[in-house]
């Protein structure tokens, strides 16, 4: 499941994805048994939760969330611009570089965050990832546009790239 490709956008202009998991669970069912289905659902993809407190299930949620994003499973700046920063500087601490040559964001929330980090010496490039034609013309209108991102890298395959990208809008981008 790719819950990135699977979401919907809110009227208040946040994305949530489509596919949610309930976790309305028996009574008869151990805790520990809760867990492990939260933590193989989130293994399988998924990222919407629904613990309404009549379920009981808000804490073994929340626990599970928070060990999965501490192992490194579910990655929580997708929709944080504040820890674009510190997510680059980690990776760049890992390969043990002082930048990259070029840093992709896969949310448009993410531009300014970007732009910072191109300000700061930490990404010579920015660029986009699979946005289609509406985010990338958000983005290149964005008023205050400071860099202009450098690419749009497109995931292909067995995946059918969405026809609202044209050929004029790429050319428009490259120069």
């Amino acid at each position: 499941m790719n819950s990135k490709c699977q979401r919907v956008e809110l009227n208040d202009g946040h994305f949530i994805p489509v596919l949610g998991f309930g976790t309305a669970i028996p009574a008869e069912v151990p805790t520990s048994k809760i867990k492990e289905i939260i933590k193989i659902a989130i293994d399988a993809g998924f990222r919407h939760f629904d613990s309404s407190s009549v379920y009981k299930t808000e804490d073994y949620v929340g626990e599970v969330i928070r060990s999965k994003i501490a192992d490194g499973t579910v990655w929580c700046n997708c929709f944080r611009p504040e820890l674009v920063r510190s997510s680059l500087e980690q990776s760049l601490k890992k390969v043990q570089l002082d930048y990259v040559d070029l840093y992709l964001m896969s949310y448009p929330v993410a531009l300014k965050a970007l732009e910072k980090c191109k300000d700061a010496g930490l990404t010579k490039s920015i660029g986009v990832s699979n946005f289609n034609r509406r985010q990338l013309e958000m983005i290149l209108n964005k008023p205050g546009l400071k860099h202009k991102p450098v690419c749009n890298q497109l995931q292909r395959g067995i995946v059918v790239l969405s026809t609202s990208l044209n050929e004029k809008r790429i050319k428009e981008n490259t120069q």
